[in-house]
């Protein structure tokens, strides 16, 4: 991994931008019951707050794309660690619904400039070979937000309900700082489309590329993000809900099982993730984690005792933390030259998939506990069967080939 040895220190630069945003996201785990409780939040209404931060990342997800690619990964890296930083300070500033909504609109606005222009940075960086260990490294450090986003939010607020927002308002504009400072551009001049003519699908706007994209060698792997997201959204967006309500769970029980969870796909993503992907192929380690994921997310609706509850939840978080860098690297393969393009579609069938999976789950949520678990299990199996599909006809367009 000579390349990615060379590249160490911008590697790690990304990395920890995606660990603060990530961080930014979990710290909200802990303390939301205490805004629901104070300013009157059904889960209909999170269900709505989630789907806005989705709604802004896929209006500004596929424009984002294209400036990674004419003006550069760092510029937009930096106007979206500002925004980020934005985003909370407003969130901890907030007291009412409608503020917390303009917030988390920014922050899918933060989201959008940051995560295509890392992963076209990432491939911009990495050979074919070592993409995979380069998005595994990316993938842990969005993993590991998540880890330690809840327990610092509990720590912090010890000093104040509002606390851990500013701190991390703090930490963005530090993060955007030595992102403008440090951080290399990795698109030389002839590579910035800036000046050059630009692609004719490059100029499509968000729809027309939503339109098209069926025409694309990768729409199948777009589709399965979409009905995935909307699956794991449904799972993720009431979790900490589900079983405060059906198991009585205290909030260091919800942080000790998604930290441990988080904690071990972390490692796999940075020690393993490489070797499975080339041991069994993205195709197969796509369906396998569908499958598993569907399988246990089942599970958590019949099974009672906390350690029980612990393992199902341990391998749903797992599977997940496989499947998505698993479906990036395997549209990084297909994108070739158009890198921060199909990185902003990506993104864009994600934001789908996350509007309309946390709509569904909090009023679901409000009707019963189990109806977002039924759901998030039916459209992980249904992606199951739209992977498997896919497999299959690509074995039969390589036989055709051959």
């Amino acid at each position: 991994m000579a390349l990615l040895t060379k590249h160490r220190g911008a590697l790690l630069i990304l990395m920890f931008n995606l660990l603060l945003v990530f961080s930014g996201i979990g710290l909200v785990i802990p303390i939301m019951p205490k805004f629901m409780e104070s300013l009157g939040i059904t889960g209909g209404i999170l269900g709505l707050m989630v789907a806005a931060f989705s709604l802004t990342q896929l209006l500004c997800s596929p424009l984002a794309g294209r400036l990674a690619d004419s003006f550069g990964r760092k510029r937009m890296i930096v106007i979206g660690m500002i925004v980020f930083a934005c985003s909370e300070g407003l969130f901890g500033l907030a007291s009412s619904p409608t503020l917390l909504f303009v917030s988390r609109m920014l922050g899918g606005i933060s989201a959008a400039l940051i995560m295509p222009a890392i992963m076209a940075y990432a491939a911009d960086i990495t050979t074919q070979e070592e993409r995979a260990a380069g998005m595994g490294y990316i993938t842990a450090a969005i993993t590991t937000g998540f880890i330690i986003g809840p327990g610092i939010g509990g720590y912090i607020a010890e000093f104040g309900i509002r606390v851990p927002f500013y701190a991390a308002a703090a930490a963005g504009i530090f993060a955007a700082c030595l992102t403008l400072l440090i951080l290399r551009e990795s698109l030389s001049s002839k590579e910035n489309i800036s000046d050059t003519a630009p692609n004719a699908v490059e100029r499509r706007g968000l729809l027309s590329q939503l339109r098209y994209s069926y025409r694309e060698p990768y729409f199948l792997s777009l589709i399965i993000v979409f009905v995935m997201s909307f699956g794991l959204a449904n799972f993720e967006t009431v979790f900490g809900l589900f079983v405060d309500q059906k198991f009585g769970f205290e909030p260091k029980d919800i942080a000790f099982i998604i930290t441990f969870g988080s904690i071990a796909g972390a490692v796999v993503q940075v020690t393993a993730f490489s070797w499975i992907l080339k041991r069994l192929g993205e195709q197969r380690v796509i369906s396998l984690c569908l499958f598993f994921a569907g399988l246990f997310i089942l599970m958590t609706l019949f099974v009672h005792q906390f350690w029980m509850i612990f393992a199902v939840t341990f391998i749903v978080f797992l599977a997940i933390d496989i499947l998505r860098p698993a479906i990036s690297t395997q549209m990084s393969m297909q994108a070739k030259d158009q890198q921060g393009y199909v990185a902003g579609l990506n993104s864009a069938f994600t934001s789908l998939g996350n509007i309309a999976g946390p709509i569904a789950a909090g009023f679901l949520f409000d009707l019963d506990v189990s109806y977002p678990y039924m759901l998030a299990c039916l459209t992980l199996f249904i992606s199951l069967v739209l992977s498997l599909r896919g497999k299959k006809r690509s074995l039969q367009d390589a036989h055709t080939a051959s």
